[in-house]
């Protein structure tokens, strides 16, 4: 397919015109790496990272739209690209944390790996010159970004988010510990409603590996972070193209 005007162009992607209003083709570079909330990105690029992000995030997108969780996916189209519904992107990223790590365990002292009472949802504004920060509900609501009616949509759509990916990282032996989605809107007639939008990879995934923790001593060791992320939950996941067969480095929620 011909690719047409690119729209826009950001560490890890880069947006094209679609061949139908309304859609556009999403390409996955090697560039970059991390694009989560109040995180760094990785600097360089690492061969055949945008391969295996886009057939990771087709997995998981085509999972949720077939129980019912909207997302912007429509098709993949080859090995980097995939067609996806167009849609305005909300400026908040939504971190739903199972598992205390990173910002959040040295901003509230709590230990790496503690299990939290139930998954939180946090809100932090899309703005890389800032560094994503944290906001409140209150900041959300008042500068526009996103109605009350959007925020509980935001919510619910998280934790369905959360419970699919949680159920399908364990079957594979991995531990969530922390994620980020986008959401978009998107009108049908004069119906507006939010969709899960941009990409689902460990990009935006805190992933620790449940296998083969037990030490020399015979004890057994906390879930710790998946070992070359990309490649082995592909693997995993029974999604890694055949002439993908190189090691990647994990990169995670900060």
């Amino acid at each position: 397919m011909a690719r047409r005007k690119k729209v826009y162009e950001g560490k890890a992607k880069i947006l094209y015109e679609g061949p139908e209003p309304g859609t556009l083709i999403q390409y996955f570079k090697d560039d970059g790496g991390l694009v989560v909330a109040n995180a760094q990105p990785a600097q360089g690029q690492t061969e055949g990272k945008g391969v295996l992000n886009n057939r990771l995030s087709e997995f998981f997108m085509s999972g949720l739209n077939s129980i019912g969780v909207p997302t912007h996916f429509i098709r993949r189209l080859n090995m980097r690209e995939q067609l996806v519904r167009m849609a305005e992107i909300v400026p908040v990223e939504v971190v739903v944390r199972n598992f205390a790590a990173g910002e959040m365990s040295r901003r509230l002292g709590i230990p790496e790996g503690t299990p939290l009472p139930r998954p939180i949802v946090e809100y932090y504004y899309k703005d890389d010159k800032l560094g994503s920060p944290m906001v409140s509900e209150e900041h959300v609501i008042a500068f526009g970004w996103a109605s009350q009616q959007d925020l509980d949509d935001m919510i619910a759509l998280a934790l369905r988010v959360n419970d699919f990916l949680s159920g399908v990282m364990l079957g594979v032996g991995i531990r969530l510990a922390d994620f980020r989605i986008e959401v978009g809107r998107i009108w049908e007639g004069d119906y507006m409603r939010l969709i899960v939008a941009d990409e689902i990879s460990p990009d935006s995934c805190r992933l620790w590996d449940m296998r083969g923790n037990e030490g020399a001593d015979g004890q057994v060791r906390e879930p710790g972070p998946l070992p070359d992320v990309y490649t082995e939950l592909a693997r995993r996941l029974g999604v890694l193209p055949s002439n993908v067969t190189h090691a990647l480095k994990p990169t995670l929620i900060n």
